[in-house]
């Protein structure tokens, strides 16, 4: 979470709007809602903008869901026990393929409260299924790292996003602003202008992270592909 409150984010695009009183844009009505539409936005096009890190109670059987805020799973880091602070034994992805082909009946296997693997699909964000199955009674919690969808912040409260994202929620709410001004050519480029800036300034920090990994790093790392070592 981050540590600016909404107003001065609202403040630094009315400078920029000459609106300082909300008249033609009126604050809680519209610039409020519109930086809550960003911090969604920012989600939408980087999952791992607002991440949360979760042990999470796994349900009877293989498929699993993340929790109702969860947006998209990044990682299953390890087992918390029964009782969801007992750090136990890691669990590994795996693709669905190879396990359908070893293990042809793992949907209905055996079930246990230790999870061993995982299988994800970015084609179905929100769910994903363990294996061993989980028992009825008694399941296992395991440590979820998921993106989130952010709640929406209040005029006097911080966002919910960090801190750094907070020239690209200025950008959104320019964007919608001068959106709303169809009638004026400029404005409508105006709003173009902030539309790709703050899309520029998001896949721009998706890239620097990428060089930035310490995964790319590590030897022999098979999630990581040779030019990026």
């Amino acid at each position: 979470m981050g540590t600016i409150v909404a107003q001065s984010v609202i403040e630094k695009a009315q400078t920029i709007l000459q609106d300082a009183t909300g008249v033609r844009w009126p604050v809680t009505e519209e610039l409020l809602g519109w930086l809550n539409d960003g911090q969604r936005e920012v989600v939408l096009l980087k999952p791992n903008s607002y991440v949360k890190n979760l042990a999470v109670r796994l349900t009877a059987g293989t498929k699993q869901s993340l929790p109702p805020d969860g947006v998209q799973l990044i990682d299953a880091v390890r087992n918390m026990g029964t009782n969801g602070s007992t750090p136990g034994r890691a669990v590994r992805i795996v693709m669905r393929e190879i396990l359908d082909a070893q293990v042809p009946n793992w949907h209905f296997a055996t079930a246990a409260a230790e999870a061993k693997h995982y299988v994800y699909s970015l084609l179905d964000p929100k769910n994903f299924y363990v294996y061993p199955p989980q028992p009825a009674v008694s399941p296992g919690y395991i440590e979820l790292v998921y993106g989130a969808s952010p709640t929406d912040a209040v005029l006097a409260g911080a966002i919910t996003l960090d801190d750094i994202y907070q020239n690209v929620l200025v950008d959104y709410i320019l964007y919608r602003a001068y959106s709303k001004d169809t009638e004026y050519a400029a404005d409508q480029n105006r709003a173009a202008a902030h539309q790709n800036a703050y899309i520029a300034a998001l896949t721009g920090k998706a890239k620097v992270e990428v060089g930035a990994n310490p995964n790319s790093m590590a030897p022999a790392n098979p999630n990581v592909t040779p030019n990026n070592r």
